[in-house]
């Protein structure tokens, strides 16, 4: 008798996901009633025209932006009902986030720039902390680079370091904003074969993209128009 696996369990769910701005005597839609959800160790691109909500329904999916109404769950925790000392602290666990700018401090070294998250959440003991930063720095390629400034490494290394950064207290989630959107085509392959797995390791990733070239990495596809899920559709990992 075959062996039944377990269902993947959702990570992420969105219920009636609203998000309005008022601008001046207008009232802007961002988000107009997103239902969504996403499974553990899925690899998620949402993808649309600009405008189309992509960067506020990752902003809601952080905590760093909250809804006008609606529910945001990520590993069950109801984060709309966080207040922002809350959010801080559960998103230094829980999340990580990899920006298309790479967002490393200048003046601190590539380790000191992992260790500087770790310090936040006091996830990893003091005299652990190191050798975590130099174990995801040899896990993204780049350990030779750890004790160098940001401006000292090429945008790919910098893209790897901000990654390795955003993986430094093993959160579940990985949320990426256009994280290729500055590397060459190679460097984008393999920042992408970095991401796919990590998802095969059991981590979540959703990747705000405009590149349809990177389709076959993907296992799923949102796509956003006028602040609306107008296709939600399953692709082929890598």
């Amino acid at each position: 008798m075959a062996q039944k696996h377990p269902a993947p369990s959702p990570l992420i769910q969105l219920r009636g996901l609203t998000k309005t701005y008022q601008t001046g005597a207008k009232v802007f839609t961002a988000l107009d009633g997103i239902d969504l959800t996403i499974d553990q160790g899925e690899f998620t691109a949402i993808v649309g025209r600009s405008g189309s909500g992509k960067s506020t329904l990752i902003n809601m999916i952080t905590g760093i932006d909250e809804p006008t109404s609606g529910e945001v769950l990520v590993a069950s925790t109801p984060i709309h009902q966080l207040n922002q000392e809350q959010l801080a602290v559960w998103r230094g666990k829980n999340v990580g986030v990899v920006f298309q700018f790479f967002q490393l401090l200048p003046t601190l070294t590539i380790m000191e720039n992992l260790i500087l998250p770790m310090d936040f959440c006091n996830t990893y003991s003091v005299r652990q902390r190191r050798n975590r930063a130099l174990s995801l720095l040899e896990k993204v390629g780049i350990a030779d680079q750890a004790d160098k400034l940001p401006a000292d490494l090429s945008g790919g290394q910098q893209q790897r370091a901000a990654i390795a950064r955003a993986l430094a207290n093993d959160p579940p989630l990985l949320v990426a904003d256009e994280p290729t959107g500055n590397l060459d085509t190679q460097t984008t392959d393999a920042v992408m074969q970095l991401f796919a797995g990590l998802t095969r390791e059991g981590k979540t990733v959703v990747m705000v993209t405009h590149e349809r070239d990177l389709a076959h990495f993907f296992t799923r596809f949102i796509t956003l128009a006028d602040g609306k899920i107008i296709a939600n559709e399953t692709g082929v990992p890598a």
